[in-house]
């Protein structure tokens, strides 16, 4: 049995960690905020990680982090993996120029577009899962580039 890790807290930050319960964060957080909550009203680490079937060594983990950094120590770091390299005014972007050009556009375009506009470098694979997991593009909307809309459009911007 290591040592005894206590947290004391105010009612405040008992009632902040209770509405975290019910609030639109991820599991994890609701659960850490649950194991400050059980070490503060004398629950054990041992006890604390058996009922969350979690090791000893986690909880004491949650409960520094807790002492350290307060709230913020609830929500974890950046997960592993690549980062984003677009963000969401780029999908504006690319949205806007999809509403407002009169010909269709495939991936490769886009993509080409968005690196000389935005310095964004994504691949048209990249690019397609992205548009398609956001919200959606209004693709019919958009009109397909037949030769009588080229012609309009050459006549318009020679």
């Amino acid at each position: 049995m290591g040592a005894c890790i206590r947290v004391f807290l105010t009612r405040e930050q008992d009632k902040a960690l209770l509405k975290l319960r019910t609030a639109d964060v991820p599991q994890k957080v609701k659960d850490r905020a649950e194991i400050i909550r059980l070490n503060a009203h004398g629950w054990y680490v041992e006890k604390i990680a058996a009922d969350f079937n979690w090791t000893a060594q986690t909880v004491r983990e949650v409960l520094h982090k807790w002492r350290k950094l307060g709230l913020e120590g609830l929500w974890g770091l950046a997960g592993r993996g690549g980062k984003t390299k677009y963000t969401e005014q780029d999908i504006v972007f690319l949205e806007e120029c999809l509403k407002n050009e009169p010909c269709t556009s495939n991936s490769l375009q886009l993509t080409q577009k968005l690196e000389s506009d935005r310095n964004v470098k994504l691949s048209a694979d990249r690019l397609r899962r992205v548009l398609k997991k956001g919200e959606p593009v209004r693709w019919a909307a958009v009109p397909t580039c037949t030769p009588a809309l080229k012609q309009a459009t050459r006549s318009v911007f020679p």
